[in-house]
């Protein structure tokens, strides 16, 4: 049993299984897209090494996936306190009315906390 637990544990280093979804892009396609649009600063660094994924004149954005959206608000909140900018939310929408759901709930923390949120779908790069 030890030995066939060692052999599937070394299978699956060799051969990973990814548990995400396909993505139509790679998030870093859009955050440029994006900002570059907005004349904003790609990953930004702060002095703790972290990085804002675009700086612009007023908003430290935080560039996510639909369904990654909480970690979406606590980033934004974080470089907008560290920035001295408003935080902001870009959230990629690559699966429609499925995606639609995310969005309900971080409009529904972002409207309390004062987080701009913007919204980029495929078809905008």
């Amino acid at each position: 049993m030890k030995k066939f637990i060692f052999l599937l544990l070394i299978f699956l280093y060799i051969f990973p299984v990814k548990v995400e979804g396909k993505r139509l892009h790679k998030e870093s396609e859009y955050q440029k897209s994006w900002c570059n649009k907005y004349n904003g600063i790609l990953e930004y660094e702060l002095d703790d090494k972290t990085r804002v994924d675009c700086l612009t004149t007023n908003l430290a954005v935080e560039v996510d996936f639909a369904n990654k959206w909480a970690e979406c608000v606590g980033q934004a909140l974080y470089y907008g306190i560290r920035t001295n900018k408003e935080p902001a939310c870009l959230l990629i929408i690559e699966n429609g009315e499925k995606d639609l759901k995310y969005l309900k709930r971080l409009k529904c923390i972002a409207d309390k906390k004062k987080i701009k949120t913007f919204t980029i779908k495929p078809e905008q790069l």
